[in-house]
């Protein structure tokens, strides 16, 4: 009788199988052969496949060995005329079977594995028999490496999803759709990360632009040479208008030298911190202890960097008004952050801008006054500061109750241009002693020039040119770093506050009405 190599082509309800042949590969891979009877032939048909003949029927094409049972139910092979027989990857012509014996059959035959039952259901492998067949062919076959690896890993694959229990395999499928889950839920946070991080980038990335340019408008040691020659002619200039107006008027030397103590030199610096720790946003050190910087040359930024905070600094004008030591600037100014494009979109990453120094230096006083924001006007570009701890004597300016009309004389004082104009004014020698000294950082050099007092406002006169609702424009003659500054009119009073440039229009200047500023002065405190 010939018996096929495959599962279900034997009934085995009546007889009891002692062993069985799993075929690894071939085309009977897959498949199992079991044995029970005495004796039985073993041969190859033409296409590889194997096939088993008992003793009543010896018709096997091919015949390669024979398989004869012992009375321990052990079988023993024994290669047919001298046909090349291979177990466990060495040569034999005969030997007792044990089990887990790997047997390959001829130079082109199928590698099969013996196993002994203890009845005739086979019973499901285990993963690690499957393991172990798998570990045991590429062990054993005399095929190249590539092929071994390749069936190898199909074998391992085709019986993980056909020989396991149904338990097994769902526990897989379950798995491996948990796993495809995973896989999809981290694909989606990692492209809103990507998205939040692009996002995140461009922000920083305009807070380093910023920073960078702060660091451009940084006095440096090679720039006090240039500052000397570039501003002497500028400062000649204002000087002789200044001059100009003593001379054609005894009020406007009076107004001026009344008001000097009053108006305010402030300097500041604001960064970023997270809201959720209180990390602030440093420069990134390299392990040369220079800061990183990015492939545009901006400086590299990140919470987690160990350099200095990050800080965009700014200066400004401002000025004492009444007995209360509140000093009255800009909007711009008390909250610089304000008028930053992407203080959003940084805010819906997680951080928050946070005042790092608010300082004043006032005319004739050495020491810095700290400044806190008191409140800020929701229309007009203007901020009441307050300044605690400071004991002044003198009180501040008045603001006017009279509304300034077109061809109105006004004095415009302020701090234009910032450090710069003030180093030119306080004269070469002062400069040079900078130079020796070293400090020439935005904080020691305003220090420097309040000890030697160095700390004078500039001053410029001009007539209004036209008022509008909230609106004051004339032509008085400043630039950036004046915003702030007071508006006088000839009685010395405070008709409105510089707030912008026109250079557009030859120099005009645009200042919020003292009314504005009296509004926010009466206003409840929040």
């Amino acid at each position: 009788m010939e018996a096929e190599a495959s599962k279900g082509t034997i009934d085995l309800e009546d007889t009891q199988a002692v062993a069985a042949l799993e075929h690894l590969t071939g085309p009977s891979r897959g498949s199992v052969s079991w044995l029970w009877q005495p004796e039985i032939e073993l041969g190859l048909r033409a296409d590889g496949r194997i096939c088993m003949a008992s003793d009543k029927d010896r018709r096997t094409p091919e015949p390669v060995a024979r398989l004869k049972r012992s009375d321990s139910n052990h079988y023993s092979i024994q290669a047919i005329d001298g046909r090349p027989l291979w177990i466990n990857g060495q040569p034999a012509s005969a030997q007792l079977l044990e089990h887990h014996d790997m047997i390959e059959f001829g130079e082109n035959g199928p590698m099969s594995r013996y196993y002994l039952y203890a009845n005739s259901r086979k019973m499901h492998d285990s993963v690690a028999s499957i393991f172990s067949d798998t570990a045991a062919y590429f062990r054993n076959s005399r095929r190249p490496v590539a092929v071994r690896l390749m069936r190898s890993c199909s074998q391992t694959v085709r019986r993980l999803t056909r020989d396991t229990t149904v338990l097994f395999r769902a526990a897989m499928l379950i798995s491996i759709a948990a796993l495809g889950f995973l896989v999809f839920q981290q694909y989606r946070m990692n492209e809103l990360q990507r998205r939040q991080i692009e996002s995140g980038v461009a922000e920083l990335e305009h807070f380093s632009r910023v920073l960078a340019r702060s660091r451009q408008e940084a006095i440096t040691p090679e720039d006090l040479e240039t500052l000397q020659s570039d501003f002497e002619s500028r400062i000649g200039v204002t000087s002789e208008r200044v001059s100009e107006i003593e001379r054609r008027s005894t009020a406007s030397t009076e107004i001026i030298a009344a008001a000097r103590s009053a108006v305010v030199f402030i300097q500041g610096a604001y960064g970023f911190r997270n809201t959720s720790d209180g990390r602030m946003l440093r420069q990134v050190i390299g392990p040369d202890g220079a800061p990183l910087t990015l492939p545009n040359g901006l400086p590299l930024l990140s919470l987690e960097g160990d350099g200095p905070v990050a800080e965009r600094q700014f200066t400004g004008s401002g000025f004492f008004i009444g007995s209360d030591n509140l000093v009255v600037t800009n909007r711009h100014v008390g909250v610089p952050w304000q008028n930053d494009a992407n203080i959003e979109t940084l805010g819906a990453s997680g951080l928050e801008p946070v005042m790092i120094r608010f300082l004043a230096y006032a005319p004739g006083v050495s020491d810095a006054i700290d400044l806190a924001v008191v409140r800020v006007s929701e229309t007009a570009d203007i901020a009441l500061l307050e300044t605690p701890g400071l004991s002044r004597e003198t009180n501040g300016l008045v603001l006017s109750e009279r509304e300034a009309i077109p061809g109105d004389a006004i004095i415009l004082m302020g701090y234009p241009t910032g450090l710069k104009a003030l180093l030119v004014q306080a004269g070469r020698r002062f400069v040079e002693d900078l130079k020796k000294l070293g400090e020439t950082g935005f904080w020691d050099v305003a220090a420097h020039l309040a000890e030697s007092g160095h700390i004078e406002p500039l001053a410029s006169r001009g007539i209004v040119a036209r008022v509008s609702e909230g609106i004051i424009a004339y032509d008085a003659e400043t630039t950036r770093g004046g915003s702030g500054g007071p508006v006088l009119d000839i009685n010395g009073e405070v008709v409105a506050v510089n707030s912008a440039i026109l250079p557009e229009y030859g120099g005009s200047n645009l200042g919020v009405p003292a009314s504005e500023v009296r509004k926010l002065v009466d206003a409840p405190s929040n």
